[in-house]
């Protein structure tokens, strides 16, 4: 009887956990695509080539929610900057109402260019 009762919070926890698991796997693969992005920014001045690799560094993302931002204040020498957004979706069922309905992920990386 009592185990009846104890499961159905202990599943609870349990899920949530696995939620906030995928929430941090995200964040870290935001963060590696926004390294990678900046690197290629820094060699190739093309926006759709820093998209790309950003993509590319991050497979598991939904590329609908990722947002790719470039800004290249100078010439040969000075830093290109690259912003990754990401809105992260709730994927584990039963515990959706513990979080809210997206979280949003924003991670900067600076480069120094390299192209003339």
């Amino acid at each position: 009887m009592e185990f009846a009762l104890v499961l159905p919070i202990v599943l609870a926890i349990v899920l949530a956990l696995v939620q906030v698991g995928l929430l941090v796997r995200d964040r870290l693969l935001v963060e590696a695509a926004v390294r990678s992005g900046a690197r290629t920014a820094a060699v190739d001045p093309a926006d759709d080539a820093v998209r790309a690799a950003v993509l590319r560094a991050a497979p598991a993302l939904d590329p609908q929610a990722v947002s790719v931002s470039t800004n290249w204040p100078g010439a040969q020498g000075e830093p290109v900057t690259v912003t990754v957004d990401y809105a992260a979706s709730i994927r584990v069922p039963f515990v959706s109402w513990l979080f809210p309905a997206g979280v949003a992920m924003r991670a900067e990386a600076t480069d120094r260019q390299e192209f003339t």
